[in-house]
């Protein structure tokens, strides 16, 4: 037989809602006759709120817990602070675990829970204590720590800002902190990813391989030419610098700079533009790396270097769109403090989340891993120490194969005494 499903009116409906906020849903649907699940989803999507006078239980009840409202508005969860456990804890002992739990609308499963982790904690077995600990809110303070690094550097995403978070030894989901950044005004980028490049490449030791490109940009309508040298093992960049074109002069420049500050690596890959290599002919930055004895390699597709065309990306998400320059002078030394963070405390995906480039590069990976995965303090590992702890050589006189060199806060002020 088929079944007829009943219609209400606007006014039935009305009067179903009022009823329930006056006496509640439970006593409104015995006098009605409606179904309880219809009725409450009336009331649920005109907001009523039962207005039916609370017990004294409920008064408790109310006061020791605060329930967690989902986006949806549905209390999902409670949470009690521990002042509060510790008194169902005090009322369990003097009148029994069920009327705790009836008092402070609990279950008796969590007051034994509770129980048995206090005994665990007074017998030295157990560190922690459901008992004691700060009565704020938790989950405020989560916020907060999200927000702050999120405001720091505010061109970082959810995922990146989790790992941030990690790194410090504070946990967090990947979904809490995107649903905290979009109350807060965080729109998730439109972005399309083309697939069809699956090779993928990575060398073995620092040095093994640098990428070099150009990043076009425009300062108060000056195009500007960043150029970027990125050590492909590691993600560190050794070298960058502001340019006012794309010239062979400015990449000669910026990598003997990079080569003196680090040393050489055994091969350079870019790609075939004119200020890295000539079609026709030897190039002058091919003939430096002949002459330095590096092997020069042209990627002839951008994905080839995709590892610094996802640095130029970051590079304006994190800095040039989020900044705004008035000459060229400030926007040199903005970018010099963007690759300081990005070398010494910005966590990179492909290092595993936790690990800054830093780490991998002077070879601290395995003891950062450590101190975060124990939860001590990372005590400046894979950063560097404040000029203020430094112990400065101020002045050295020193031997190089039997010749006496002078220096001067770290520099060579006289040339090498003959002999």
């Amino acid at each position: 037989m088929a079944r007829n499903s009943r219609r209400y009116s606007a006014q039935e409906r009305e009067h179903a809602v009022q009823l329930v906020a006056k006496l509640g849903l439970a006593e409104a649907t015995n006098q009605l006759g409606y179904p309880k699940s219809t009725i409450a989803g009336w009331s649920y999507q005109s907001g009523a709120q039962s207005a039916a006078p609370a017990t004294p239980a409920e008064v408790v009840q109310e006061s020791a817990a605060e329930p967690v409202v989902a986006k949806s508005g549905k209390s999902v969860a409670k949470t009690y602070s521990p002042s509060l456990r510790a008194k169902a804890l005090e009322y369990a002992t003097a009148h029994g675990v069920t009327k705790a739990a009836k008092e402070f609308g609990t279950t008796r499963f969590s007051i034994y829970g509770w129980q048995r982790k206090v005994k665990l904690h007074l017998e030295g077995k157990a560190v922690d204590s459901p008992i004691t600990g700060s009565d704020e809110d938790q989950a405020a303070i989560r916020d907060q720590r999200i927000l702050k690094e999120w405001r720091a550097s505010a061109g970082l995403g959810p995922s990146q800002v989790r790992n941030q978070l990690r790194r410090q030894g504070f946990k967090v989901s990947v979904h809490t902190v995107r649903c905290v950044l979009e109350e807060h005004g965080y729109v998730t980028p439109k972005t399309r990813r083309e697939s069809g490049h699956d090779e993928r490449y990575e060398a073995v030791r620092p040095h093994q391989m640098w990428h070099l490109d150009f990043l076009h940009r425009h300062i108060n309508k000056q195009k500007i030419y960043v150029l970027l040298i990125l050590d492909d093992f590691s993600r560190f960049i050794v070298g960058g610098a502001l340019w006012d074109g794309e010239r062979v002069a400015a990449v000669q420049e910026t990598f003997l700079a990079s080569v003196n500050r680090y040393g050489k690596p055994e091969k350079a890959l870019s790609d075939g533009g004119s200020a890295f290599y000539s079609w026709k002919g030897v190039g002058r930055f091919t003939d430096l790396l002949n002459e330095l004895e590096i092997d020069q390699i042209i990627a002839e597709n951008p994905e080839t270097n995709g590892k610094l065309e996802a640095l130029n990306a970051n590079i304006q998400k994190e800095l040039f769109n989020q900044e705004m320059f008035f000459d060229l002078g400030e926007t040199q030394r903005r970018l010099h403090a963007w690759i300081d963070f990005y070398n010494f405390r910005r966590t990179h995906h492909a290092l595993g989340g936790l690990l800054v480039p830093a780490d991998r590069y002077f070879g601290r990976a395995e003891e950062v891993l450590a101190c975060i995965e124990s939860g001590k303090s990372l005590g400046g590992i894979g950063e560097p120490a404040p000029v203020g702890e430094r112990q400065l050589d101020l002045f050295r006189v020193s031997s190089h194969r039997g010749q006496v060199e002078l220096h001067l806060l770290g520099h060579r002020i006289l040339l090498p005494l003959a002999r």
